[in-house]
């Protein structure tokens, strides 16, 4: 066995970068993809990947990591939570990848999770997420509660005057532990009042019981963390409705720019997302990356939060190995919280915490009859904070 991998793999030279029967040879290094390509999430995981394949494209031209080109081995996690658990177990027994850069969905990173842990393997997640998670082995390049979820509901209540709330999430761990969060948020933060919370099942489209819910309490504000493929019924039947953002005030915590793409543009004008990226946002870095973004993947590629999120993974990573000198899990995961990588992002600097958090900023966006959207608000730098006081 001791040889075989030897022979597959090709343990790296005397430069000592790799010390640990990873996929590592003088010349390249071999990392995971895992995202859904199939299934309910492939409307929001598709620019993920895309974007991963980009920033190891241009890392790979610009001399790649410790001299070595990166190789890409795709899984397709399918929309189906075991499945993921069994990809990642793939690439890191039989693939030995150095990293994997993956996962959508808080319940197919917790499926992964157990597996980074037992086999010491790296994931960079790029989601939004619910906090209330660190583990050694995994880089949250999105946003937890903290950074989206209050400063978003701190945002609407001062800017709207809101204090009447109905929630509404596809029926899984994050829009549930969101939730479970904004709710105490608002009744003792901001002391609104919760009038309806309702959870669809995943990849759902009925909505029209929820709707005339919604019409009978006329709620200030509804707030929204609905997913993947079910945001296009949702929005749909919304406007069917006549619940539209010239008469209401709706915030989604789960609409990026891919998930507008095919809800249309025309749905959602007038509505809120909070965000930490948005397409729009007019730096030069952005600029630049939008353009090298559509020229991979085609001018109606859309890219979203989690799409620039995941973008950042590859090169966090590159930069936390070269720190370390090393593709060794346990000297990177060092190096990873020192608290002195930063990285200028399309979304503008980004700072890695000792916690695997980032520090960034929140913006608000609102929708565009085209799909895109203006930014009304940008936040000052709010530290990561995955373990709240009280929540």
């Amino acid at each position: 066995m001791g040889i075989t991998m030897a022979a597959n793999i090709g343990i790296a030279a005397a430069d000592g970068a790799n010390t640990t029967g990873l996929a590592v040879t003088d010349k390249t290094v071999t990392v995971g993809i895992l995202h859904s390509l199939t299934g309910t999430m492939a409307i929001s995981e598709t620019g993920a990947q895309q974007a991963e394949k980009l920033a190891i494209a241009q890392i790979n031209a610009s001399g790649g990591v410790l001299g070595r080109q990166i190789k890409i081995i795709q899984e397709d996690g399918a929309s189906d939570w075991p499945t993921f658990a069994e990809k990642a177990k793939k690439l890191l027994e039989n693939d030995h990848v150095a990293a994997i850069m993956g996962c959508w969905t808080s319940a197919s990173r917790k499926a992964v999770l157990p597996v980074l842990e037992r086999d010491n393997g790296l994931l960079y997640y790029p989601t939004f997420y619910e906090g209330l998670e660190q583990s050694k082995n995994v880089i949250y390049t999105g946003q937890e509660a903290t950074q989206q979820v209050f400063a978003g509901l701190d945002w609407v209540a001062k800017e709207k005057k809101a204090k009447t709330f109905y929630l509404i999430g596809s029926d899984y761990i994050w829009p549930r532990t969101t939730m479970k969060l904004a709710r105490k948020y608002i009744e003792t933060v901001l002391h609104g009042k919760i009038v309806g919370e309702e959870y669809a099942a995943l990849g759902s489209t009925q909505f029209g019981s929820t709707i005339n819910k919604i019409r009978l309490k006329k709620p200030d504000v509804i707030y929204a963390a609905v997913v993947g493929g079910s945001n296009v019924a949702w929005f749909k039947q919304l406007k069917a409705a006549g619940i539209t953002g010239k008469k209401q005030t709706l915030l989604t915590l789960s609409v990026t720019e891919d998930e507008a793409h095919g809800i249309g543009g025309e749905n959602l004008e007038g509505f809120y997302s909070a965000m930490k990226y948005f397409q729009s946002l007019d730096t030069p870095e952005n600029k630049k990356f939008v353009a090298e973004f559509k020229k991979m993947w085609g001018a109606d590629a859309p890219i979203g939060d989690v799409t620039q999120a995941a973008y950042e993974g590859p090169w966090l990573w590159k930069k936390a190995v070269e720190m370390a000198g090393s593709f060794d899990t346990d000297k990177v995961v060092k190096a990873e919280e020192s608290g002195k990588i930063d990285f200028l992002a399309p979304e503008g600097m980004i700072y890695l915490e000792s916690n695997h958090h980032l520090k960034t900023r929140l913006r608000i966006g609102k929708w565009r009859k085209d799909g895109q959207a203006d930014i009304v608000y940008t936040s000052d730098y709010i530290m990561p904070n995955p373990f709240p006081k009280g929540y």
